[in-house]
Parts: C-alpha cells; structure tokens; sequence
C-alpha cells in the first residue's frame, strides 16, 4: 500500500477520533449538569484515576500507557474547560516545577493562577479565587517542604490529589558554555547540582535567586550569563539548553499536593494524610502508633514540626496507606484520638503521580 492511501486511512480515523471526542465530550457535559445540582465538585480525583486506570488495561498497543495517559489527561481537561472553567492556583512564577506539576495533573486547558509564595495558594482557594492549588510538599533530596506542612496546621483546605515529578535539572543559555560567567538559580536547585557545577563551570559565580523562572528570566536579558531551570522555561524565555539533566542524583524526585475543599472517595488504592499533636511525656510517640501497628496500617512517612505556640511542643505529619473510610483505619484513628492532644484529617486521595 503507498503512503497516499495510509494518508486517506488517517483522515478517515481522524474523522472518527473528533466524532467520538465530541461524543465523550457532550457526555462529560450532562454529567456535568448533575454534578452543579448536588453541589459536587466538577474534578473527581478518584474518577479520574478510574479512567487512566482502565485505558491502561484496555490497550493492546503500539501506544504504551505514559502516552495513552498524556493524550487522555488533554482530553479530560478540554472536557474541564468546556463544562466550568477550573482554576488552578500554584505556586509561581510560571515555568516552576509546581507549574509543570499543575499542567501534569490539570492538563494545559485550564485556567492557570501563578502566586508569590505557597501561602497566597493557600489563600487563593480558601477565598474561593481558585478552585485547587498546588504546592511543593517534599524532594527526595532536599527533604520537606517546611512551609507547606506549617500551612496544614490552621488551614481547612483538603489534600485531595498528589503528583509525583521526576524533576530535571538544565543549564540554559543564549551563550557558549565556556562564556558562562554567571549562573542564576534557586538554593535548592545548586544544592541539587553541586557536583555538577563544581567539575563543569568552577569559575563561574553562583547567584541565588527566588525562582528558577526568575532565573530563567535574568539570563535571558544578561550577556554570558546562564540559570538552571526547566526546558518549559527554555521555550518561554528563549533560551538554549546548553547541558541537559545536570542534577547529580538521577532519583531527584518532588511530591506536590492538590489541595481543595472538598473530600475524595475512596479508589481501592488511596493513601491518607493526618497531623496531630501529642502529650509532653515519655513515650507519648510510640503510644500514639501503636493502633496502626495493631490493624496493621502501614505508615508510609512521619515528619516532626514544632508548633510555634509553646516551647518543644510539635505535631506529627503522617502519610498512612489506605482512605480514611475503610474500617481499620477509622478504627486507627479512632484510638489515636483518644490518645493525642489534637489529631486533624488533612485528607485521603488516591496513590500514583
């Protein structure tokens, strides 16, 4: 068959793609519609991983299931965008890393709200501004976002998805790597490529900055100067990658939390998100994780953070495998509220990135 008559089979599948894409979308629309009369958000966290879950099963190829989830996660937010635009308060400016882990979990056609600092995302969904937000949480190098486990102790909002991004490191340009004087970027970022730096540019002066977007935006206006900041910011800034994937651990990996009002159902496959504060006595900490040990809860992470109201008095951020709904962990729960000073549900939401 020659590549004229392939071409007419595309047109004609492609034909079909846009008939059932509208169908899908006119769907999307009336369930939509019922969802505005009970009050319920428009985003379902717990569906949506339904959806991805099932196109992963049900392909037999040559698409692999990164690129059927990619096609899909446009999909669902085209059908976002048409049925009430959401939007999405994250942490900016835009080209950040929580930028890309917005546009990973939202897709590209919602509205985006870039702010100052992880407090104003805070802000801007408790107002009513933003639908959700998105903020760091924790790097597998660096460790914990501080800020944003200080935020859980007074907010109401709910954690209500998680996104894992495998973040890369690159050195960006409109220069020769030889020419390079300056390099701007976040602490963090330096921190996470110092091997890097110190065997490629040694001479170079390193300059601190808030934001790889800011920058991203610096170098872009500086004769040899350059920044390590993400290929998005590459595009948006007009820049040349002069070195790609600079970080000098290969597992550099971030986890940023959507937080909203509202609670998620449960998918079979969730993980739960608690803080609580606990009596100043000996052995006070292996008494309040005894219930989950005793219905055989895993813990898949516990972080300390002092409480700022009294001297050595700290609440306990803790990830727990399974939905605050199932029955061992309510009964988990139950006891540990008996045994702590304050416990508070930051929220249950499905596992995967």
């Amino acid at each position: 068959m020659d590549i004229a008559k392939l071409r007419l089979r595309i047109d004609s599948l492609d034909k079909k793609i846009i008939q059932l894409l509208n169908s899908r979308a006119r769907v999307s629309m009336d369930i939509a519609k019922v969802k505005q009369k009970s009050g319920k958000s428009i985003y379902s966290p717990d569906r949506e991983r339904e959806v991805l879950r099932k196109i992963g099963k049900t392909s037999k190829g040559p698409l692999n299931a990164a690129a059927l989830e990619a096609i899909y996660r446009e999909i669902m937010s085209s059908s976002l965008a048409i049925n009430a635009p959401l939007n999405i308060a994250y942490l900016g400016p835009q080209a950040t890393f929580t930028h890309l882990a917005a546009l990973k979990r939202f897709g590209s056609q919602v509205v985006y709200t870039p702010c100052d600092n992880i407090s104003d995302v805070f802000l801007e969904v408790e107002k009513g501004n933003a639908d959700y937000g998105v903020v760091p949480i924790e790097n597998s190098i660096e460790g914990v976002i501080n800020h944003t486990l200080d935020m859980f102790m007074d907010s109401d909002l709910k954690i209500c998805a998680q996104v894992i991004l495998d973040v890369a490191h690159n050195l960006l340009a409109n220069c020769s790597q030889d020419q390079i004087k300056r390099v701007y970027s976040n602490p963090n970022v330096f921190g996470q490529c110092r091997i890097w730096l110190q065997n490629n540019l040694p001479q170079a002066e390193l300059i601190e900055v808030s934001s790889t977007t800011r920058a991203a935006q610096i170098a872009s206006s500086q004769k040899y100067s350059a920044c390590i900041a993400s290929t998005l910011a590459a595009k948006i800034y007009k820049l040349k990658i002069i070195a790609a994937d600079i970080e000098d651990s290969a597992n550099n990996i971030t986890r940023f939390m959507v937080i909203g009002a509202s609670d998620v159902n449960p998918t079979g496959c969730d993980r739960t998100s608690i803080m609580f504060s606990v009596r100043d006595r000996v052995g006070a900490l292996h008494d309040m994780l005894l219930p989950f040990k005793k219905y055989g809860i895993n813990l898949t992470k516990i972080e300390s953070r002092p409480s700022k109201k009294k001297a050595w008095d700290y609440y306990f951020f803790v990830d727990l495998e399974g939905h605050r709904n199932n029955r061992k962990v309510k009964k988990a729960l139950a006891e540990l509220e008996e045994k702590c000073n304050f416990l508070k549900i930051l929220g249950s939401y499905p596992v995967g990135a």
